[in-house]
This record gives C-alpha cells, sequence and structure tokens, in this order.
C-alpha cells in the first residue's frame, strides 16, 4: 500500500484570553475621556491636538514618535496610546479624563450549505433578496486573499454610492467590484492587508463568496461553492496577526467601517466575558447599531461547558454552531467484521489493506493522545494506530506523531466531553475521526484479542443524514455571565465540515495548493449568519438591527431533518443554552409576521437596571447618562425576542411590544408550552392588527408552583399562532 502523506491546515479554534504583557515599560492603553465640542469632533486634526492634551507634556514635546495608536471617532470618546502605568496615573490628574485600561487581546475564534439552509439559485429567498446585492458586509478578520475566484466580479454590481471606504493593496493588487475595499488597522503594520493565515478568507466566503463551480478538497464536497449572499459587497479590515487581536486595533476598524458606510459587521473574534463598560466588541458594537448597522459574532469554542460565551451584548446577535447534513465518511472495518464510521477529508483509493490494530493508551496518558515522543519505544510500526483527543495535543501533532514513530494510520477518538460529533480535516497520514462511544467499541475490540486488525475504508462525500442540524460539542453554551438576565446565545448555524476558500499553501497529491479547505467553529457559524442578515436586510432596508435579529430568532427551527428536537453531541436533545432560539431559517426569517423591536435608548434603560453607573454606562453609550432622570427596567423587561428569568417565590411580570410586519389583517393566538414547576399566563391571548407595522403589547407573568429543584434550569416557549405564521419566543427559568 502506498499513501500519500498531506500537510494539514486546520480552523478548528479554541482559544483563550489574555492580557498583553508591558514590553520595555509601555503597555497599549484605551483611554476614555469626555468629548470634546462638536467643532473639535469634525475637525480631525482638532480632535488629536485634543487627545494629546491628556498626554504628559514631555510626551508630547519629545522627538519620539507619537504614542497614540488610534484616534476614535464614533465607538468610544477617546484613543489608544502606549503608555507606561505612571504616565496613566499622571493623565487622570487631568480635566476631561474618565477611564484607561490596558488593552486586551482577543483570538479568531460552502458547496452545500446554502442548499442545506433552503437558498437555491433563481428561486426562493436567494432570488427574493437579490442575492445580498447592494448590500456592505464588513468582516474584521485576518486579512484576505484578494486574488481568490470567490471574490471574482463577476455579475456584480458597482460598489454602492454611500461607500466611502479605501483599499489599501499595492501594485497589480486591487479591489473590485465584490471586494470593495481592504484596510489593515493592525498596530506597526504598514503591510496591505493581505490574509494571514488564512481565517479571514474563510470567513469572507462563507459570508458572501460569488459563485465558484468545480469547489472541492481533494474531490471531497464537490460543487457550486457560494457565500450566503454572494451578491453583496465585501470590505475587510484586518485586525488580527500571528499575536492575536487586539481590541484597541478592532475598534479603531470598527470606528473606520461606520465611517465607509458598511452595513452589516461580521467578527469571528472573542475570547473573554467582561462587563459591557469593559468590552470592546460591546462598546464598538453599540455604535455601530446607533448608525444602524448589524453586528453578528462568534460565540466561542469552548463548548461544551456551560457559561463559556463570547459576545453576549443583546445588541449583537451570538451565533453558535451546528451540523449539516454532508459527511465525508472514512469507516473504520474492524477484524471481526464491524464497522463504524467516521470522518476525514483524506481520500486515497489504496489505503484498504488490513492492518495490526494498537491503542497506545494502556501504556500512558501521553500515549493515549500520541503527544509528541511518547510512541517511540512503543510497538506500532506498520499499525493502525488509536489515538484519544486532547492532552493538549493538537490533531496534526498526533499525526506527526504516529507517523515518525511508523505507524500506517490513525483512528481519532473522541473525549467523552465531545460526544459523538465528528469533524473531517486533511492530515499527513490516513486518519479518521470517530465519536467517543464508537471509540470506546474500537478500544474494546482491541482487548479482546491477541491479534487485532482493522482498516480504513474511505467512502467519500456523502449526503442525506438526518440527524441533521445538531449543536457542534465545541459551540460555546450559555448562560450569559455578563447579563443573566438575556438569553444566549441567540441562534446556531452551520459550522462543522463547512467548505470555505482559503490560500494554503498545504501540498496535495499532485504537488498543487488548496483553493478551497473544510473548516470548522462558530468562526464559521458567524459569517453564514452575517450572510443571511445581508440578505435580510437586502429584502428589508428599512428594518432596523434588532428587528433583523427578531425575524431570524422568531422564525428559528427546532427540529432536525427527522422531524426530532434538535441533538447535542450526546445525542440527547440540545438545552437553550446550546441553541438559543434554534437553528437558522433563511427563507422564514424574510417574513417573520411579527418583530421584537429595540432603540439604542432602550437598551439605556436596560443597562441603568443591570446597575452601571452612569459614568460606566457613558462609556458605552458615547452620551452623559444619568440614570435617576429616566426610566430603568429589568434584564428580562427588555423587549427581546427570547426571556431568561431567575425565579424566585413571588410572581413576575413583564411586557412585550410586537409589530405587525406580515398580512396587514391578522389575527394570532398565543400557544404556551408550560414549564415543570412554572404557571405562564399571557394576557391577552389574542392580537388583532389591521395595518402593517401596527404595534400590540401583551404581559406575561411567570409563578413558581409545587416543590421545585433550586437552582435548576427549565424551559419552554410562548408563541403567537395565526393561519399563516408561527412567532416563537423560547423562554429559560432558573428556580431559586
Amino acid at each position: 500500500m502506498t499513501c500519500i502523506f498531506i500537510i494539514t491546515f486546520a480552523f478548528w479554534l479554541i482559544f483563550h484570553f489574555v492580557v498583553a504583557q508591558p514590553q520595555t515599560g509601555l503597555q497599549n492603553y484605551l483611554v476614555h475621556v469626555n468629548k470634546p465640542d462638536v467643532q473639535v469632533v469634525t475637525n480631525s486634526a482638532d480632535l488629536k491636538s485634543y487627545y494629546n492634551s491628556f498626554l504628559p507634556v514631555e510626551i508630547v514635546g519629545s522627538e519620539e514618535p507619537s504614542r497614540i495608536i488610534h484616534s476614535y471617532h464614533h465607538v468610544v470618546s477617546g484613543f489608544a496610546a502606549r503608555l507606561s502605568a505612571e504616565e496613566v496615573k499622571e493623565m487622570e490628574m487631568k480635566d476631561g479624563f474618565v477611564y484607561a485600561r490596558v488593552e486586551k487581546i482577543l483570538a479568531l475564534h460552502t458547496t452545500h450549505t446554502p442548499n442545506f439552509l433552503g437558498l437555491y439559485r433563481n428561486v426562493g429567498f436567494w432570488q427574493e433578496s437579490n442575492y445580498g446585492k447592494g448590500v456592505i458586509i464588513g468582516v474584521l478578520d485576518t486579512g484576505i486573499n484578494p486574488g481568490h475566484p470567490s471574490f471574482s466580479d463577476k455579475n456584480m454590481p458597482p460598489s454602492p454610492e454611500k461607500w466611502k471606504g479605501k483599499c489599501e493593496f499595492i501594485g497589480n493588487v486591487t479591489c473590485n467590484k465584490k471586494l470593495i475595499g481592504a484596510r489593515n488597522f493592525v498596530r506597526g503594520s504598514t503591510d496591505p492587508p493581505f490574509e494571514e493565515g488564512g481565517h479571514g478568507t474563510l470567513t469572507s466566503s462563507v459570508a458572501a463568496g460569488n459563485f465558484v463551480d468545480d469547489a472541492n478538497v481533494f474531490g471531497n464536497a464537490n460543487g457550486t461553492a457560494a457565500g450566503m449572499a454572494p451578491l453583496a459587497h465585501i470590505a475587510m479590515y484586518k485586525v488580527c496577526s500571528d499575536s492575536g487581536c487586539s481590541d484597541v486595533d478592532t475598534l479603531a476598524a470598527i470606528d473606520a467601517a461606520i465611517d465607509d458606510g458598511v452595513d452589516v459587521l461580521s467578527l469571528s473574534i472573542g475570547g473573554y466575558t467582561a462587563p459591557f463598560y469593559d468590552d470592546g466588541m460591546a462598546i464598538g458594537a453599540f455604535a455601530a447599531i446607533q448608525k444602524g448597522i448589524f453586528m453578528s459574532a462568534s460565540a466561542g469554542n469552548d463548548g461544551p461547558l456551560s457559561a463559556t460565551l463570547s459576545n453576549v451584548a443583546p445588541w449583537i446577535l451570538t451565533v453558535g454552531a451546528s451540523t449539516h447534513d454532508r459527511k465525508i465518511v472514512a469507516t473504520v472495518v474492524l477484524g471481526n467484521g464491524q464497522e463504524y464510521d467516521g470522518e476525514s477529508i483524506f481520500n486515497p483509493s489504496d489505503c484498504h489493506t488490513f492492518f495490526p490494530l494498537v491503542y497506545p493508551g494502556l501504556l500512558n496518558q501521553e500515549s493515549a493522545v500520541c503527544k509528541s515522543g511518547s510512541l517511540n519505544n512503543a510497538n506500532v510500526k506498520g499499525k493502525i494506530v488509536v489515538c484519544d483527543k486532547g492532552g493538549g495535543v493538537t490533531r496534526l501533532e498526533k499525526g506527526k506523531t504516529v507517523r515518525d514513530a511508523g505507524g500506517v494510520a490513525m483512528v481519532l477518538v473522541n473525549l467523552e466531553i465531545d460526544g459523538d460529533g465528528t469533524l473531517a480535516y486533511v492530515d499527513v497520514l490516513p486518519t479518521t475521526n470517530v465519536g467517543y462511544s464508537t471509540g470506546e467499541m474500537i478500544k474494546a475490540y482491541v482487548n479482546s484479542t491477541s491479534t487485532p486488525l482493522a482498516g480504513i475504508l474511505f467512502k467519500g462525500t456523502s449526503i442525506g443524514f438526518k440527524s441533521a442540524p445538531s449543536v457542534s460539542s465545541f459551540s460555546s453554551r450559555g448562560p450569559s455571565l455578563a447579563s443573566p438576565g438575556i438569553l444566549k446565545p441567540d441562534i446556531i448555524g452551520p459550522g462543522v465540515n463547512i467548505l470555505a476558500a482559503t490560500h494554503v499553501s498545504a501540498e496535495n497529491k499532485i504537488g498543487t495548493y488548496l483553493t478551497f479547505n473544510i473548516v470548522s467553529g462558530t468562526s464559521i457559524s458567524c459569517p453564514h449568519l452575517s450572510g443571511i442578515v445581508a440578505l435580510v436586510k437586502s429584502a428589508h432596508p428599512d428594518w432596523s438591527p434588532a428587528a433583523i435579529k427578531s425575524a431570524i430568532m422568531t422564525t428559528a427551527d427546532q427540529f432536525n431533518l427527522e422531524g426530532q428536537p434538535i441533538l447535542d453531541q450526546r445525542n440527547l436533545p440540545a438545552d437553550i443554552f446550546a441553541t438559543g432560539a434554534g437553528h437558522v431559517n433563511p427563507s422564514k426569517a424574510n417574513d417573520p409576521g411579527l418583530i421584537y423591536d429595540i432603540q439604542p435608548h432602550n437598551y439605556i434603560m436596560y443597562l441603568c437596571g443591570l446597575g452601571y453607573t452612569d459614568k460606566q454606562i457613558g462609556l458605552i453609550v458615547q452620551q452623559t447618562i444619568k440614570c435617576s432622570l429616566q426610566s430603568t427596567i429589568l434584564e428580562a423587561e427588555l423587549n427581546y425576542p427570547s426571556f431568561s428569568i431567575i425565579l424566585g417565590q413571588q410572581s413576575q411580570n413583564y411586557t412585550r411590544t410586537v409589530t405587525n410586519v406580515g398580512d396587514a389583517s391578522s389575527t394570532y393566538v398565543v400557544n404556551i408550552i408550560q414549564i415543570r414547576g412554572v404557571h405562564i399566563v399571557v394576557e391577552p391571548t389574542t392580537l388583532a392588527f389591521t395595518k402593517v407595522n401596527q404595534q400590540a403589547t401583551y404581559s406575561v407573568s411567570f409563578t413558581q408552583i409545587g416543590s421545585s429543584i433550586t437552582g435548576h434550569f427549565v424551559q419552554g416557549t410562548i408563541s403567537w399562532m395565526s393561519n399563516k405564521y408561527v412567532v416563537r419566543s423560547p423562554i429559560s427559568v432558573e428556580l431559586e
């Protein structure tokens, strides 16, 4: 047998928040100051002079380069600068200073998914929304490969007249009618915004890549690739480098995107939970929604553990990851005749021979996870090696360890926490990823005989798996720590084994380079939703960001292709903190019947209700706020399309207001899925409308009944049903 080794390029990313470390006593600070007068704001030179006035005199008057990294116009009243702790203390004494903190470093969190989501060329919602024509999606990421065929401007209209952005490529490389802008905001870098690592090219292509025929990876997943909004425009804002994504750079990019005229912001970036006044993503997103710009962001890849979410501000669409119904099957065939399906992108025609099978985990834990060097003294030469996931060892490292020790193939087994969801990758040797329960059966077989044998049968692409969509194990779960009264994530969308554009220089079997790759992560589910938002915005340009979010959430699917509840990684019904409102259904989102709208001032009332100080709220909303002089609402009173309640012995009552965007004359009747231990009453039980954009308000009361288990989460729904629409709001209740 001769199996060709292939270099891998993996994008299933699990990241962590870190704080920038000091260098030569200087660190990058985000500095908030009082707003200058209007004349200063409109003149960039005056604004920079105003910001310079907060720096120590000896810095401003020195010959060293300016310490100011970014001067903000929209997202923050203030600037980012390189300062010492002593200089910040001196700055705190100046009139107009508000707050300063060290920058935070964030991390980076398709041929078939359009069809899986019900998007088809020349029919239905794709045609009705004109494929997102005229909408500008701003992607904040690692840069972009402008020459990729996904960014061809074939059949693209010119950029909208409102577009004011820039293209910072040089020489023969330029932007076009698809990729209308590209800028680099990585501090200290003067390079053009070319791709680093492939991530930005991937996310951009998923959101709005143009149609590309015959896209595949080594013959797998073959078909026509397209983003969710294939006629939308893309603007790339490079904010990430090999060292991560600085939140002060990210804020500068959002600031510029607002000026440039984007309609949608897509950020597959995150990594920490903080109060919103200390969360750069939340601050930038609030500035965006005040200008009518929608922000979609990834939930994070720290699942299936609870309370692991990023990007949870209620004005952000928080996106988790789900599977779709295509798999690239690689089956383990055991010597006893049993067969177990896994997944792999590797697709050789001559790797089906039986070999001895070994599980080195019987030796020690390092060998179980195939840590580098751990198999040097193990007898794995000429054998298929079973390796466990995890242990701080990447999939690529495990494959190299097996290969270097003489193994011919690898069976990569999920940990128990990862369940039975599998991921397809290109590897350095023939490999299949199998689920935890399958892995246990394979290990049991190894222990049952003195001569275990196995082969890997690479079957290629298969479509029609009825368990889809299910929630991926890596998708971060709720509840939200920053605001438990808002149910998060909001939605799930395809994020597992997605074919997307890349510029990877990984050699394949004939020495050429990959144009597309198969990738997984909430980094990929986020741009799916960003593109769908662009479609909805194209069809409904007058809808606010909150209205579009409501349309997506209240129309979300609850069942898989078998008509059963959406499952999690354990093949059990997924809970509300995994799915949020459910799985996105683009066509239904285009025509939701009713919407829950929220205006920026409603969020201010909500922030007052969180107990933030006036100063802290001012950092978010860029206004002088006095909560004592305005109405305050509890978290659960925000006009959100879902409910998250912490319920004690006292009943709680909340109101919601819906706007009719469906048939002018329509009547809706409430349907309540009651929750164990909770009695829910909705009044009135019927909502009648006689015109479009008419509003109606209803109240909901929650009362604990019976002997409930405290600290226990229960869930249900409230749906408004007409003869045409079902407008669904999920409910989570924590019993105290």
